[in-house]
């Protein structure tokens, strides 16, 4: 079985028309935030649900619907404020049926999840602060793969079979590539492989379309310089 799982989008449709573009007619999973910090959260959800795509909630999914920002700093929450406005009633009626975790069937035990298994939406897992805990949470879930978003830097780590990866950011990287952010997994054998792959997109339409909405010029920079 082969699949592609995208993460934190955040409202960027040419960064997500090159990945679903690349994927074609593999099945696609996203880990969490849709929405903010870019300028077309409405064409992003019709996207995904044209195509498809199995999705979960992410933190900035739930400010949108909550109007809750307490955990962003000034700017993301005038982001999310401008994201919550924008949003139609159709859009805010597919976020509410996002759950904040996923089990999906691929063959072997799966669990997705935008945070952590212990903190579904806030906690930023990093191999160099988890890793140690990762063959813990593979256990206690009873699981062979692990997908988990949120912090917007990609890793693979593996261990006998087993393996807890993060694919990255579709639409805001933050480790020093530009490029649209996935990984392609692949699990075959009771065992899962999991690869990142990046992919060029019209990088500066989508850095246009924030400044011409109003939202701060630091997202459109911060595509452009993928940090």
């Amino acid at each position: 079985m082969k699949f592609v799982v995208i993460s934190d989008v955040h409202a960027n449709l040419e960064a997500l028309s090159a990945v679903l573009a690349l994927a074609r007619s593999e099945d696609v999973y996203c880990l969490g935030d849709l929405v903010d910090y870019g300028a077309q959260p409405n064409e992003v959800i019709r996207a995904v649900r044209e195509r498809g795509v199995k999705c979960i909630l992410g933190n900035h999914d739930r400010a949108a619907l909550t109007g809750d920002t307490s955990t962003f700093n000034a700017r993301a929450a005038m982001s999310s404020v401008w994201t919550r406005k924008a949003l139609t009633e159709e859009s805010l009626r597919y976020l509410r049926t996002l759950a904040m975790e996923m089990r999906p069937e691929l063959g072997v035990g799966a669990y997705f999840a935008h945070g952590s298994p212990d903190d579904r939406l806030e906690e930023y897992v990093d191999p160099r602060t988890h890793s140690d805990l990762f063959g813990h949470y593979l256990d206690k879930l009873k699981v062979t793969v692990i997908g988990l978003g949120h912090t917007h830097v990609p890793y693979v780590w593996k261990e006998h079979g087993r393996v807890v990866f993060n694919p990255g950011s579709v639409g805001q990287p933050r480790d020093g590539d530009w490029r649209a952010s996935f990984a392609a997994v692949t699990v075959e054998g009771g065992r899962c492989e999991a690869e990142v792959t990046r992919v060029e997109y019209d990088v500066g339409s989508a850095s246009k379309k924030i400044l011409d909405a109003g939202l701060p010029s630091f997202f459109a920079e911060r595509i452009r310089d993928g940090v």
